[in-house]
């Protein structure tokens, strides 16, 4: 097993991290406090570095690379901004996936090229009110009318609502219940009978968009459907790469605070040395590394073996709650270390704290990914409705 990144990779890795310093790091504490989102000309470089096409094929306009390579960028940025890092994560490891693996070639003509540009950003819509975790229990409902679905329904939580162009809507083609009903289809932003809830106001992720979908005798035309009825494991297929994703951006998240806190263990000092001469930080910034390491480690490990194609369910749920938990302990470990200035919105780690906290309840929590590890072990589903 090779542990080392190539030559190429290492070279993607410096170039986005003197992006980042020059780009990012400046600016993420007042994009923080005013609920900004990135600026256009950030979009801009990214596109031009390739950062939106990572995962998407050549003939596309991607760079035909790996989920892995994906991740090694999602990190770096994630380290200090989970805002910045938000489009590389879902342009390449999210939603724009489902189209790329299971839509046709005309509709991986109309919005493959698009993403590549940044132009074209897709989000996906799962969530509803009632139906989180219970997915399969989502009742918005499109109804193929002539050349067109129309669709009624609301989804909830939604990463990007309101800001993205497209969303893969996850939708219930039939009145089959559970899975087998489901299929996915894309609606543009300004589709008629397509609106938005208000802005989402959470604890972390201050400037990622969040909103609901609203869909009243929304008109869909009937070539936008990605998956047919029946094809929900596709769509969760497609899932468990986003999961990667998700564990990437708490991987970032620890990193980053595990980085801030080496240095600054070394800038203060007390009782007439550095910090860092206390066993007792010595012994925290320690286990802050070994988690980081074993998140980072598993995360490699389903990113590498996808390569193209998807992670096992197993692998992807591993990752992502393991990441998901060892994010929130690192970065609480970290304000520790600060201490007063841990707590102060000055220093970073408080911001890195509170965003530590979302990525547990994203994407599938981590009471979820528990079951799904379970059964990829005994090898059989659990049903949680008995």
């Amino acid at each position: 097993m090779e542990f080392q990144i190539s030559k190429e990779q290492k070279m993607m890795k410096d170039s986005i991290k003197e992006l980042v310093e020059k780009e990012i790091r400046p600016y993420v504490m007042e994009w923080d406090e005013k609920g900004s989102f990135i600026p256009d000309s950030l979009i801009e470089k990214y596109a031009e570095m390739g950062m939106f096409g990572i995962t998407v094929p050549q003939e596309y306009g991607g760079m035909g690379l790996t989920a892995f390579d994906a991740v090694l960028a999602i990190e770096e940025i994630a380290k200090v901004s989970c805002l910045a890092a938000y489009l590389v994560f879902e342009l390449n490891v999210g939603p724009m996936r489902v189209i790329q693996l299971f839509g046709n070639e005309e509709q991986k003509k109309k919005y493959l090229p698009g993403v590549c540009e940044g132009k074209t950003i897709v989000s996906v819509g799962m969530t509803e009110p009632d139906a989180g975790s219970a997915l399969t229990d989502l009742k918005t409902r499109a109804v193929l009318d002539g050349d067109h679905y129309i669709v009624n329904g609301e989804k909830r939580f939604v990463t990007g609502g309101g800001h993205s162009n497209v969303y893969m809507v996850y939708v219930r083609l039939s009145n089959v219940k559970g899975a087998k009903g489901i299929g996915g289809l894309i609606i543009e932003k300004g589709t008629p009978g397509f609106t938005f809830g208000n802005q989402e106001h959470f604890m972390g992720f201050k400037s990622i968009p969040s909103s609901d979908l609203i869909f009243k005798d929304c008109r869909v035309p009937k070539e936008n459907l990605v998956i047919q009825e029946g094809g929900f494991k596709n769509l969760m297929q497609a899932f468990s790469i986003e999961r990667l994703g998700n564990a990437t951006m708490s991987l970032g998240l620890a990193a980053g605070a595990l980085e801030e806190s080496i240095k600054y263990s070394k800038q203060r000092k007390a009782y007439g040395k550095e910090i860092c001469e206390f066993q007792a930080i010595q012994l925290m910034l320690a286990e802050m590394s070994m988690k980081v390491e074993a998140a980072r480690l598993l995360i490699y490990k389903a990113a590498a073996n996808a390569s193209q194609g998807f992670p096992s369910v197993l692998e992807s749920s591993q990752a992502k709650c393991y990441a998901n938990e060892i994010a929130k302990e690192v970065t609480d470990m970290a304000l520790q270390i600060h201490g007063g200035y841990g707590y102060s919105k000055e220093y970073p780690i408080e911001r890195m704290l509170r965003d530590s906290r979302g990525w547990p309840v994203a994407g599938g929590t981590v009471q979820i990914q528990k079951i799904n590890i379970a059964s990829a072990l005994i090898g059989r589903r659990f049903n949680q409705r008995k």
